[in-house]
């Protein structure tokens, strides 16, 4: 048996401890906001953040995660505090266009940000390695600078 938390919530998997987090997630938690993409962890449409730091779900092993915290996209802001800085920025910036990439994005852009609080394009480009194939980078980008805004308290 694995434990670990999700979404601040103890939890338990009994099943095979080489099972892939993210069908954990989807299958046995029934979390459905993290989605399968490449299964060989290029895509990122199945990023989750384990003790805050984002990682691909179906690439990890859940017995690697026994003990520590996984944070879904449904556990990113808590009910009581609205939109996390990430998610108003998509929001205002009409980032989806199919929307089935965007909950690893955002995963992925909030791990980011805490890295990268001020950056610059290059620095998204090397690092926000998620892929879109509908193609809406230009606004991705746009999203990450406008959640840089947002984080820093900065209403512009």
């Amino acid at each position: 048996m694995v434990s670990f938390k999700i979404n601040f919530e103890e939890v338990s998997f009994e099943g095979d401890s080489d099972t892939p987090l993210l069908w954990v997630i989807r299958d046995h938690l029934r979390l459905t906001g993290t989605k399968y993409g490449c299964g060989v962890g290029q895509c990122g449409a199945c990023t989750v953040h384990v003790d805050g730091v984002a990682q691909r779900s179906c690439m990890t092993p859940v017995s690697g995660i026994a003990g520590r915290s996984v944070t879904t996209i449904e556990g990113l802001a808590p009910s009581d505090a609205g939109l996390h800085p990430v998610q108003q920025a998509w929001l205002e910036h009409d980032v989806p266009q199919c929307g089935y990439c965007q909950a690893g994005q955002i995963m992925a852009t909030a791990d980011f940000l805490q890295r990268f609080p001020n950056p610059t394009d290059a620095q998204i480009d090397a690092n926000v390695t998620n892929i879109c194939r509908c193609g809406t980078y230009v606004r991705i980008r746009k999203a990450i600078h406008r959640a840089a805004e947002l984080t820093a308290g900065e209403e512009s």
